[in-house]
């Protein structure tokens, strides 16, 4: 059989191109013939058209908005996330094969009646749910949403992020803030206007772009406006996904109503980004806007008035989580709790998310070089590669060695990024980018203790993957022995 499938996470760096090597691999196991579309932070490389009308399915592998949906609606497809096709890819393709004999489903009403072209995650969230083998889950519709709006909001975060550390690093750290770069330039303020422009665009980026994985372009102005709003009355990141949610459903409601023929094509460009912007507003301003910027100012209140004990538990729970899943659900919670708190001023967790999301791959990589004879062949060359995606912030390096052995690997990679993001915030270490592992070392704050409670947490993570093998290896023999016993006594 001919496949096509896309491919896409949100950060776009890593899961994005892990998956597309694993369902290749697992098509040539099959038999098959597959062209992967790859929608990363790259950009995308698209399959051509000959390949999409040979195929007689496809497979989306994707936490965000899909490019150019409408080019595969005519075939029989199969939706999951990059990391079930990165674990399970055989499952994935026992499910592909099995909507292919099933046929193309037929297209979503709303779809339809929108006439916008591809609702992209909208498509499958209005499309009367069904649990057949191409139907995403409704939490996993909504999941796509937020991830769609993060993933056009995190080169935002980056640049203004690293814009800002620059500034404080040539600049004074006091005065480049309230300096006028217009009225008097210096290369601090230069780059402090530059980079808070960028980080003043976060909001209404994630909004707008949450409301268009929803409703596609026509949610895109009420989303921007509402993350604008939820910028200037104080509610944060917390206001712009509420708002980006309201933008998109108001949207997606219009669409519902029967406006006469002859209105259609004003509908797109007049009608629905009048009223939905209107409506949403509206909501925000004397709705919504006032109670989310009180419960954002709380939370920035907390977490910078924590105490140490308190910032440890936290650290320890954010480590926890990013190394349960490496790349997953769970991790990206943890992810962009620490990249929303960003745009608040609020620093260390992501610190230690960064810190905690690295010492899985390296203490794996450090685990192969201490004890090899405990890892297989292809282990230890995934090791090598562990260390170079670890000192990146790519924690999805570990997956190889946890999927292998999940039981004994995982819970030794929680218990180092536990340990890392529990010594993170106790040495109060702050960081403003997003993302960069190493790269961005030089921005982050007591970037000494940092480094060290990175080294820590590797080696914990090395001591736990070995101590849980070499134990687990014992049993094995002491079982292989008395097997052999008992054989021998027959």
């Amino acid at each position: 059989m001919k496949f096509v499938a896309v491919t896409a996470c949100p950060t776009g760096i890593a899961h994005t191109y892990m998956a597309a090597e694993a369902l290749e691999e697992e098509a040539r196991k099959r038999g098959h013939e597959i062209a992967v579309e790859t929608q990363g932070s790259a950009g995308s490389e698209k399959v051509d058209d000959a390949a999409i009308s040979g195929a007689v399915g496809v497979i989306y592998a994707v936490d965000t908005n899909v490019d150019g949906r409408d080019r595969f609606s005519h075939l029989p497809s199969v939706e999951v996330t990059p990391g079930e096709a990165i674990n399970h890819a055989a499952r994935v393709f026992d499910r592909a094969e099995q909507a292919v004999e099933e046929g193309v489903p037929e297209a979503p009403a709303e779809t339809a009646a929108s006439g916008a072209g591809g609702g992209g995650a909208a498509a499958a969230a209005t499309g009367g749910g069904g649990d057949g083998p191409g139907r995403a889950s409704r939490g996993g519709v909504v999941r796509q949403w937020l991830m769609t709006g993060v993933s056009y909001m995190l080169p935002f975060v980056t640049a203004g992020g690293i814009l800002i550390a620059l500034a404080f690093l040539v600049g004074d750290t006091v005065t480049v803030v309230d300096e006028n770069v217009y009225e008097q330039f210096s290369w601090g303020a230069l780059f402090f206007k530059i980079g808070g422009t960028a980080f003043s665009m976060i909001g209404p980026i994630l909004a707008g772009f949450i409301a268009y994985a929803m409703a596609d372009r026509p949610g895109i102005t009420p989303g921007v406006v509402a993350g604008l709003i939820a910028n200037e009355i104080g509610a944060g990141f917390l206001g712009a996904i509420i708002g980006g949610l309201l933008a998109g459903a108001v949207v997606i409601g219009l669409k519902r109503v029967p406006f006469p023929r002859s209105l259609r094509s004003l509908l797109p460009v007049l009608f629905y980004p009048l009223i939905a912007t209107f409506v949403v507003g509206t909501a925000m301003i004397l709705v919504i806007g006032e109670p989310i910027a009180a419960a954002t100012e709380v939370l920035t209140a907390w977490l910078e008035g924590m105490g140490t004990a308190n910032a440890i538990v936290l650290g320890v729970i954010l480590g926890l989580m990013m190394a349960f899943d490496m790349g997953g659900p769970v991790n990206k919670v943890a992810y962009f709790f620490g990249v929303g708190l960003i745009a608040e001023g609020v620093l260390a967790p992501m610190a230690a998310v960064m810190a905690a999301g690295m010492t899985p791959p390296l203490g794996l990589a450090l685990a192969t070089v201490i004890q090899k004879r405990l890892f297989d062949v292809q282990e230890q060359e995934a090791g090598k590669a562990a260390w170079v995606m670890g000192a990146s912030f790519i924690t999805e390096g570990a997956i190889p060695f946890a999927a292998a052995d999940p039981i004994r690997v995982i819970p030794a990679l929680m218990l180092g990024s536990a340990v890392t993001g529990g010594l993170s915030m106790a040495f109060d270490a702050t960081l403003r980018a997003p993302h960069g592992g190493i790269f961005v070392f030089g921005l982050v704050g007591n970037w000494p203790l940092y480094i060290l409670a990175i080294a820590i947490g590797t080696v914990v993570t090395a001591v736990g993957v070995i101590a849980l093998k070499q134990f687990h290896r014992r049993a094995e023999t002491v079982e292989a022995t008395a097997t052999t016993t008992e054989a021998a006594s027959a």
